[in-house]
């Protein structure tokens, strides 16, 4: 029998830095963590916690049948445009309104320290 796809949101109970090429581009103590069969957990932030003079919007959307669409962002540290590393979920499906409005950080291209 297969296992349903599922996705599980709560609170890190973390403190997560998060910087590019020596920047601090975010720190909370008030994340959340998801967790999606198949992938790799994935902390969101407040955007409170996130130095968004950094982010640009960008016009890249995609859309999970588990989440609902994101919207993205580059970072742009003095000139050196990192594209469509943020994303948000403004409007999530019912399922994933815990992640609304919160900011993630494709952990793959960042520094993300977790203590």
């Amino acid at each position: 029998m297969a296992t349903a796809h599922t996705i599980t949101i709560e609170p890190a109970d973390r403190h997560i830095e998060i910087s590019l090429g020596g920047v601090k581009l975010a720190e909370s103590d008030r994340a959340v963590r998801l967790s999606e069969t198949g992938l790799q957990d994935r902390y969101y932030l407040p955007r409170e916690d996130v130095h968004t003079e950094y982010l640009s919007p960008t016009d890249t959307k995609t859309t999970c049948p588990f989440k609902g669409e994101a919207s993205y962002w580059s970072i742009d540290i003095d000139g050196e445009v990192h594209p469509d590393l943020v994303w948000s979920y403004q409007d999530p499906i019912p399922a994933a309104a815990g992640i609304a409005g919160l900011l993630c950080f494709y952990a793959e291209h960042v520094d993300q320290q977790l203590s």
